[in-house]
């Protein structure tokens, strides 16, 4: 596929995009593509509609970017029937809800459709190939973190650009518009895996309360955060898995990286500071809107990995355990100090 050509070859425009649930992500990426003339649909619950038909879509990010999206620029629906003439379906829901949202898709979109989960890890793509078997479906990878403002607004608060796997047709060129960037990999799922030890540090980001910038700035945390990698990376090594670095640092170096004294880490890796100073993990979004964590795909699958090959993941159990506590409390973020954390990891 080439985008924007004339003489006989597709447009970007005419090619039919449905954004199967449209939250944080789902609306900042379909909100960018309909800024750009895609033909997109937003699959999206009730109250997101109403809010996007009231002020339309406001999306910005941490380096000044803006864009204004009318209403009317793109198609709302609360109801599956909107993937029947889908080329490109993008699949932003929470993973939990993964095979509800696929079975969905079979019932109803082309088998044509190309499916590109916008979720990041590895069990939600397998869980759509399960269910999709004759569909195009790719992996993805989205290193950014997006926070819903209100009235409309998104904001990318940490940069990166989406990576999606390789496939049949290219379809990166087509969903790479001002203020995104898509592209294609082969080795997409070593990529997820290397997000997901990124990704280990939204739970214990929200348990601090603090904001990114804050935690990484504190030597403590990156410590427990540097533990936290070590007993992950164990147990990928122990089930064969070799996660690949999306950033400069090899995975392998960023345990020892993150120990460094405060100044030395801040000289070598001011990049994984060069976010929003305002900018907190999604889970710790989650915790103040009172929805539930994602805590059960990230540290859940280590615990699940480590007992497959027998291997304990005592810190992976505190922080579910921990975070269960918090949830369950519900009192939003419990700005825990990392050494309450320390203690807990001795008890189990």
């Amino acid at each position: 596929m080439r985008k924007k050509q004339s003489c006989g070859i597709v447009l970007a425009s005419d090619l039919k995009i449905v954004v199967a649930g449209a939250g944080t992500i789902g609306c900042f990426v379909g909100g960018l593509l309909a800024s750009d003339g895609c033909d997109v649909t937003l699959l999206a619950r009730r109250r997101i509609g109403q809010e996007i038909r009231a002020h339309g879509l406001t999306l910005t990010d941490f380096n000044g970017m803006a864009h204004k999206v009318d209403a009317d620029a793109l198609m709302l629906s609360e109801k599956p029937n909107c993937f029947a003439e889908a080329d490109i379906i993008l699949v932003t829901v929470k993973s939990r809800d993964t095979d509800v949202i696929a079975r969905m898709i079979a019932a109803h979109a082309p088998t044509t459709a190309k499916v590109i989960t916008l979720q990041n890890g590895t069990e939600s793509v397998e869980a759509l190939q399960k269910v999709l078997p004759t569909y195009d479906v790719r992996a993805g990878m989205v290193p950014f973190h997006v926070v819903p403002m209100g009235q409309g607004c998104f904001h990318r608060s940490t940069g990166g650009d989406i990576v999606i796997g390789t496939g049949g047709e290219e379809v990166a060129d087509y969903l790479t518009v001002p203020g995104l960037v898509v592209t294609e990999r082969a080795d997409i799922t070593q990529l997820q895996w290397g997000r997901f030890l990124i990704n280990l540090n939204n739970t214990l980001n929200a348990l601090s309360g603090l904001t990114l910038q804050d935690q990484l700035r504190d030597r403590a945390w990156r410590l427990l955060l540097a533990d936290q990698w070590g007993e992950a990376l164990k147990v990928m090594k122990a089930n064969q898995i070799q996660p690949q670095s999306g950033t400069s640092f090899p995975i392998a170096v960023m345990p020892y990286v993150l120990r460094l004294p405060s100044a030395l880490f801040t000289r070598i890796a001011g990049s994984m500071l060069s976010i929003d100073a305002q900018a907190r993990s999604p889970v710790s979004h989650d915790m103040v809107a009172g929805r539930r964590a994602a805590v059960d795909a990230e540290q859940g699958q280590v615990m699940r990995m480590g007992a497959k090959v027998g291997l304990a993941t005592p810190i992976s159990a505190m922080v579910v355990e921990v975070m269960q506590v918090a949830e369950t409390a519900g009192e939003g973020l419990p700005n825990l100090p990392v050494a309450a954390l320390r203690r807990e990891i001795t008890l189990n």
